[in-house]
């Protein structure tokens, strides 16, 4: 009897030892997945954050255009653009647009 009973004790101590074994293994999963999940949206945040500091709203962009005094800047026609090109000591131009 007293065989019986130390059998049944080892048996119950196993089988509480896997259980135990395998809820702490699951909730370690659960942990780094969560972790993982904070860290894309933490990155994910700082993007965010980051977007909003520059561009808040229009009202900031417009004082970024006075910052800059924008009547200082005179627009250019894009067709009147030219590539230059040097060969064997020779310049040479070609329009950057070609009209078609």
């Amino acid at each position: 009897m007293k065989n019986y009973f130390i059998s049944l004790i080892i048996i119950f101590l196993i089988s509480f030892t896997t259980l135990i074994k395998n809820s702490s293994k699951n909730l370690e999963n659960e942990i780094y997945n969560k972790k993982e999940s904070i860290e894309l949206l933490s990155n994910k945040y700082n993007l965010i954050l980051l977007e909003n500091n520059y561009l808040t709203s229009p009202k900031k962009l417009f004082g970024y255009a006075e910052a800059l005094n924008l009547n200082d800047y005179i627009p250019i026609d894009i067709i009147s653009l030219n590539k230059l090109y040097l060969y064997n000591g020779k310049l040479d131009f070609e329009n950057f647009i070609k009209n078609e």
